[in-house]
């Protein structure tokens, strides 16, 4: 995943990069193609935020989460949001191809479970 870092309002820093791409090259496995993110962070009066756009072939995200306590906390949860976003589009993604069905094995399984009761 290439990922650009901007810093608002705050010291650049190798630690705050590092674990970025840390935290963000974990999602890169759940993503079929290459992505590109923007990674936005910024401090504004005790608020730290941090902001993301992520752009890849199909799926555009955006997302932004502000904390008190430092900037570590508002990258931690960033990315589970991120991640969250990203599951949820592969979910819909998923549902839409098998053209909004259950799957086999689940309408068995109801199906046996009705007959023992």
């Amino acid at each position: 995943m290439k990922i650009a870092v901007t810093f608002k309002n705050i010291n650049s820093s190798d630690a705050l990069k590092s674990h970025i791409h840390k935290k963000f090259d974990r999602l890169d496995k759940m993503l079929d193609t290459p992505a590109e993110a923007q990674v936005v962070l910024s401090v504004e009066k005790l608020r730290n935020i941090a902001d993301i756009n992520l752009n890849c072939d199909k799926i555009k995200i955006h997302a932004k989460e502000e904390t008190e306590n430092n900037m570590y906390a508002a990258i931690d949860a960033l990315s589970d949001n991120v991640k969250l976003q990203i599951r949820k589009h592969k979910d819909k993604q998923r549902l839409h191809l098998s053209g909004g069905k259950e799957s086999l094995k689940t309408n068995v399984m109801e199906a046996e479970e009705a007959v023992e009761e």
